[in-house]
C-alpha cells in the first residue's frame, strides 16, 4: 500500500497509520519469535532423541547382563542338585 492508500484506509476505519505500523511490527516480531522457538524445539527434540537412544542402549546392556546372571545362577543350582553342595574345605 502506498502512503496515500494507507491514509485513506485509516481515515475510513478510524485508525492511525502508526497503529497499522505498530501492528505490523508486532506481527513480524511474533513470527521471528515463532521461528526461534521452532528452532529451539527442534534442537531439544534432537537432544531428547539422542538421550533416548543412549538410555535404550544402556537398558539393553543391563538386560543382557541380567539374563547372563540368571543363566549362571540356574546352572549353579542345577550343578548343586546333581553333585551336591560345594564343600569349602576341600
Amino acid at each position: 500500500m502506498t502512503k496515500a492508500e494507507l491514509s485513506e484506509y485509516c481515515r475510513k476505519h478510524g485508525l492511525y497509520p502508526e497503529q497499522i505500523e505498530a501492528w505490523k511490527t508486532a506481527c513480524m516480531g511474533a513470527n521471528a519469535k515463532s521461528d526461534e522457538q521452532a528452532r529451539r524445539n527442534r534442537k531439544t527434540a534432537k537432544t531428547e532423541k539422542k538421550r533416548g537412544k543412549k538410555l535404550e542402549s544402556e537398558l539393553r546392556r543391563k538386560e543382557k547382563a541380567l539374563t547372563e546372571t540368571v543363566a549362571l545362577l540356574t546352572l549353579s543350582k542345577k550343578a548343586e542338585a546333581i553333585w551336591g553342595p560345594k564343600d569349602e574345605d576341600e
